[in-house]
């Protein structure tokens, strides 16, 4: 008579179906972690006993941190891109964080073949409890690498065409709108816009902004001058426009470093600012403080952008599935406009 087969054991991952939860839930709920519900982790609790599933050293291994790091990715091949004043605030708000919930903070930078290559080897292997990502461009391939990964992850501002689960992001097209509406209260009728890259969510919501604005007063809008959010593209963009709409008397720029150099061009071109042009930038960093004059802009909470970036992350590390997150922005008014 032939020997009966051993019988196989069920595996984490058949109990996490079973109970209709993921991996990382039904491996909290076995390790008493904390952060599970109550509901879920009675489900866990009856799929072990209905499948006959064994606690072993592998699953108790599967606790509720990995490999305490969650991973900062930016969308960028020049490493100084982190000591911009944006990404510098971000990656401050980000690691108080993290610090607070005892994971370490990895950078990386993901815009060269071998950087998205060294970013999708650690989504697959879990490399980190959990990634945010940020300065997406459209179609990149990171979005499509995030759907796949097997670790949590939070988009810092939405990507171009997606929708995913998580985010936190400004409100790029509210801040917009009201920096320009505060140009067309001081009586300025040519308001021309350099905004960011349109193939970024964030450059085209802003512009969107402006053009929403513009319509509403019955103006016409300006065709966006492109830049690339620094100073050097913001001043090349304001030398177009000067030179094609000379009767230009205003200018919205989508963030703050494309609008100092903006505001280096229209004095050097022997405009007066705000006088003969106004400029109103979006950012409110410190630069904004020390422009000459100081800067209008668009005050979004940089931050906290990178601090609930990070509170989402652990939220989802923890088993708890949060809810995206608009955070507001407002316009502080200085001398340019």
């Amino acid at each position: 008579m032939a020997e009966a087969a051993p019988r196989r054991h069920p595996t984490l991952d058949e109990v996490a179906e079973h109970a209709g939860v993921s991996r990382s839930v039904a491996s909290r709920a076995l390790n008493n972690a904390p952060h599970v519900s109550r509901a879920k982790r009675e489900a866990v609790e009856r799929a072990v006993r209905q499948l006959g599933y064994a606690r072993n050293s592998t699953a108790r291994a599967l606790a509720t941190r990995q490999t305490g790091a969650a991973a900062l990715v930016i969308a960028g091949e020049d490493p100084s891109i982190f000591a911009d004043p944006f990404f510098a605030r971000v990656i401050v708000g980000a690691s108080a964080a993290l610090d607070a919930a005892d994971l370490h903070l990895m950078l990386c930078l993901a815009a060269s073949d071998r950087g998205r290559k060294r970013v999708e080897e650690l989504l697959r292997s879990r490399g980190a409890d959990g990634v945010m990502l940020m300065a997406l461009r459209e179609d990149d391939p990171l979005t499509r690498m995030a759907d796949e990964a097997q670790i949590p992850v939070v988009f810092g501002g939405r990507p171009v065409g997606s929708a995913p689960r998580w985010y936190v992001d400004v409100d790029n097209v509210g801040g917009a709108r009201e920096a320009t509406e505060h140009l067309v209260s001081l009586g300025r009728r040519r308001v021309a816009v350099i905004c960011g890259r349109l193939d970024t969510e964030a450059g085209r919501a802003r512009y969107r902004g402006y053009r929403d604005a513009m319509l509403a007063a019955g103006l016409d809008p300006f065709p966006p001058a492109e830049g690339d959010f620094t100073e050097r593209s913001g001043a090349a963009a304001m030398a177009v426009l000067l030179a094609e709409h000379p009767d230009v008397d205003g200018v919205f720029a989508a963030n703050d470093n494309m609008a100092v150099g903006a505001l280096r061009t229209v004095r050097e071109a022997g405009r007066r600012v705000p006088a003969d042009v106004a400029v109103v930038g979006f950012d409110d960093l410190a630069v904004a403080q020390v422009a000459d004059p100081p800067l209008t802009t668009v005050h979004q909470p940089v931050e906290a952008l990178g601090r609930e970036m990070a509170r989402m992350l652990v939220a989802l590390v923890n088993g708890q599935d949060p809810t995206p997150l608009i955070l507001p922005t407002r316009l502080t008014v200085r001398a340019s406009a």
